[in-house]
């Protein structure tokens, strides 16, 4: 039975208009992206398929073109539409946490974190440096590593701190394992961070890092 036929409550678009995109099931949001099925299948059924294919959702989003065009109703049409979303999500939610105090929108910087470091499968070290009223002044990705860790250099982020005038930075890493417990080096290069930028009066308000598992702040566990 084709979706066009389904009782109106049930299909996914009437369904994301009438109650809300939050609402829908992991396949009807992928179904609606997806627009059409394949001879045989509706784009619900298609959506589930590739969902068990790929295994979830995040790993559909996260695969590079060749992974993606494997996927039965794919493409690279798909792909450059797909990517396109994620881009905007992402400029999105860089541009809410410009607009404002960035200690007033926690919940939106840590989303933003996420969205920019989740998918790395090596280690990125980055900065939010921020002015005196904490307004974003840059994202830098700094350091880049393997996947078991990144060389972090304090006297580079203290130059570029002094290079932008700024008056506090958030630190950011992602563990591409997806565990986001701070290993002993992740706690001792925040210390010796923080000691480098207290010289020149730069406040290191939280070290985030990212992983699968809603992350981890330094800052909420009192290390800071």
């Amino acid at each position: 039975m084709a979706i066009t036929d389904w009782p109106a409550d049930e299909r996914p678009r009437e369904k994301l208009l009438k109650q809300g995109a939050s609402v829908l099931s992991d396949a009807e949001l992928l179904a609606i992206f997806l627009r059409t099925g394949v001879p045989g299948k509706t784009a619900v059924d298609l959506a589930r398929d590739l969902l068990t294919e790929f295994g979830s959702l995040r790993c559909i989003l996260k695969a590079d073109l060749t992974s993606f065009c494997k996927g039965e109703g794919l493409g690279p049409a798909k792909f450059t539409q797909l990517q396109a979303v994620l881009e905007m999500s992402r400029r999105n939610l860089q541009e809410k946490m410009i607009k404002g105090d960035i200690l007033s929108s926690p919940d939106d910087t840590r989303r933003f974190l996420e969205a920019a470091l989740r998918d790395y499968e090596h280690e990125v070290f980055a900065a939010l440096f921020l002015d005196n009223r904490h307004q974003i002044i840059c994202f830098k990705e700094l350091f880049t590593g393997t996947i078991d860790g990144a060389s972090v250099y304090p006297r580079e982020v203290v130059k570029l701190a002094l290079q932008l005038n700024a008056a506090a930075v958030i630190f950011a890493h992602n563990h591409p394992s997806g565990i986001s417990a701070p290993s002993e080096s992740d706690k001792n290069i925040t210390r010796r961070l923080k000691d480098a930028l207290s010289m020149v009066e730069v406040r290191v308000l939280d070290h985030f890092i990212v992983g699968d598992d809603g992350g981890y702040s330094f800052a909420e566990h009192g290390l800071l």
